[in-house]
């Protein structure tokens, strides 16, 4: 029997691109959320209907945001950026809003996700290379691992100063020469666990940003997104529709609403 959630999304404000999926040959699971030229030109129905394939969703599901690179855009541990502070903020209430609510009703065999985001941060000074790659990003995650703890129920969030970009194979984030994604979520194993974790570079071009948001409105944004979609198809064998696409479908960070309604096949 295969169970299904019809989603209706009704955005306000912006605006999501359907992410884009990349399966490894090592089965590797990769979302990308590609830039609104990009994801223009991806043909997608909002009114979809997202399937479960026997994965796991995180339950209680927690975020570390992960600020890497210089005070100048990060502060420091004991006094962090107004920028730093926004986004901290948005991820401590983050867990008790509808945008993060309406994912209560994706489910694994164990049970359904919780409300409630447990959440931390954690500064890192040094600095990132320019181009930041995938494997790159997985060992800035274990660095902060080392300081934070190691937890298969929390997505590690990297966030990359606006001197650096993200990199994933030969595609990249603003300030790359083959702009094609504003952020990413996967996983990988890391000393007998599954970290889960996103890529969120820094929104610098205007293929990852809203007319009128602010730097950390746009970050807001891609969190959003990432951590619906990791929470609900954290191993890319949980939550997706025939096209590959996962259940963040719609969201602007601000509003969002939808209807779902279960059924069996």
């Amino acid at each position: 029997m295969k169970r299904f959630l019809s989603v209706a999304g009704l955005l306000l404000v912006a605006s999501s691109a359907p992410a884009e999926r990349i399966t490894e040959l090592n089965g590797r699971h990769v979302q990308l959320y590609p830039t609104k030229n990009h994801g223009a030109g991806i043909g997608h129905n909002k009114n979809v209907n997202v399937s479960y394939h026997n994965g796991p969703v995180i339950h209680q599901a927690k975020a570390v945001a992960i600020f890497w690179g210089p005070a100048t855009t990060w502060g420091t541990s004991t006094a962090p950026s107004p920028l730093a502070q926004a986004i901290a903020g948005f991820f401590a209430q983050f867990g008790a809003t509808p945008q993060y609510n309406v994912i209560t009703q994706y489910y694994d065999l164990g049970g359904s996700v919780q409300r409630g985001l447990a959440t931390t941060y954690w500064i890192d000074n040094s600095t990132p290379p320019q181009n930041v790659t995938d494997a790159t990003i997985q060992g800035e995650v274990v660095r902060a691992i080392g300081s934070v703890g190691l937890d298969a129920n929390t997505v590690y969030e990297v966030f990359l100063p606006p001197t650096s970009y993200a990199s994933y194979g030969s595609a990249t984030s603003c300030g790359g020469p083959n702009l094609q994604f504003c952020a990413y979520h996967s996983d990988f194993a890391y000393s007998g666990a599954d970290v889960k974790y996103s890529s969120m570079p820094y929104p610098s071009c205007g293929g990852c940003q809203w007319s009128g948001w602010t730097a950390a409105q746009n970050f807001e944004h891609f969190a959003t997104h990432e951590t619906r979609e990791a929470v609900t198809d954290p191993d890319g064998n949980a939550w997706y529709d025939r096209q590959g696409y996962e259940a963040a479908i719609s969201t602007s960070g601000r509003t969002w609403t939808a209807a779902a309604s279960r059924a069996a096949e």
